[in-house]
Order: structure tokens, then sequence, then C-alpha cells
């Protein structure tokens, strides 16, 4: 694997974890707000097109998805705990759409950093169908990582720079509300 992400995170008790659950705006805020969680970026992965664009992304032609890349403390979260999350904000049964967001792009997909990530994923994909936690068969993509290719500035922290926007409004902070409830025994006390 070789990224930018790997090589800034390296050295202390940091490791990686990279996921697509729909558009990556309304993902970043719920992982940034988990305790032992150190940094969330937005992104693309999966594709084929080296360095693609947000526009070329968009344009469903580039193979990735838009993604978050959680950097996290596993002495404090552990990976399963953060798929935990993964498959309870998301719906991952709706091959490439979340909501009104249609498009490959948009599709549950886990990218694995290593091959203990890549178990650990088909485990807790295993436990998510035997817990019938959603009404249909688990479509989730879960393959090895080759780039993650960090998504223009304008695009991280989108929601905590954007709250009053129509889209953060309508689809992200409902989202936030629900996530901050459910999870509440996981959260830090203030937004990172």
């Amino acid at each position: 694997m070789s990224n930018q992400a790997d090589q800034d995170h390296q050295g202390g008790a940091s490791e990686l974890a990279t996921f697509g659950g729909g558009c990556f705006w309304c993902l970043e805020p719920l992982f940034r707000d988990l305790v032992g969680v150190q940094d969330v970026s937005v992104g693309y992965a999966g594709g084929s097109v080296p360095s693609p664009s947000y526009q070329l992304v968009c344009s469903g032609t580039t193979g990735h998805a838009e993604v978050v890349q959680v950097t996290y403390d596993p002495e404090q979260i552990s990976y399963r705990d953060l798929l935990e999350v993964f498959f309870t904000v998301h719906n991952p049964t709706t091959p490439n759409r979340q909501g009104p967001d249609v498009g490959s792009q948009y599709r549950s997909i886990i990218l694995s950093h290593d091959n203990a990530q890549q178990v650990t994923a088909e485990q807790v994909v295993e436990w998510v169908e035997r817990e019938d936690l959603w009404d249909a068969p688990v479509v989730t993509e879960i393959k090895p990582l080759d780039h993650f290719y960090r998504a223009e500035e304008y695009h991280q922290r989108y929601f905590e720079k954007n709250p009053t926007a129509a889209y953060c409004q309508a689809m992200i902070a409902p989202k936030v509300r629900k996530f901050r409830s459910r999870w509440s025994d996981k959260l830090r006390t203030a937004p990172a």
C-alpha cells in the first residue's frame, strides 16, 4: 500500500481504516465524533484512475468510491468497533446507492489495509447477516486498499464548514443526531 496517509501516520499507536458508504460528507462527521479516532480524511479509493478529481469520480467512469480514511488508536477503539458503527450508519444492502445519492461512487465498500482487517471485515459481515440487522443481504464490497486519494480541501470537514447548507440540513444533520443517540457510549465529549 502506498499512500500519503500511510506515510503521514507511521509510528505511534495509530492505525488506518478506510470505508465507503455513500456520500463522504455524511460519514466523516460521524467517525470524527468517536473516542479513539484521531483524524478523518475524505477521499477516493477502489478505482483505476490515478489522482482522480471529484468531477471525474462523479462521472462514474473511474471505479472509485467516495470514502473516509479514519486514523484511530486501537487501544481506544477497535477496528471491529469501527466496522460495527459503519454497518449501522449506512444501508449496506443497496448496490450503488445511499438515499438520493446514486452511482457506483456511493457503493458500500471496505478497503482493508492488511489481511487481519480483511478477515475481520468478512467476519463482521457474517455477524451483520446472522443478526438480521438489515432486511436484505449485505452487498458491501471488501477488498484490499490499493491507493487512497485525498479529496479536494473544500470536501474536508464539509458538514462542519457548511452546517446551514441545504444538503447538510436535509441529509447530514439528521444522520448525525441519530448516530449520536445510538452510539452515545462511544462518543468523545467534544467533537474533534
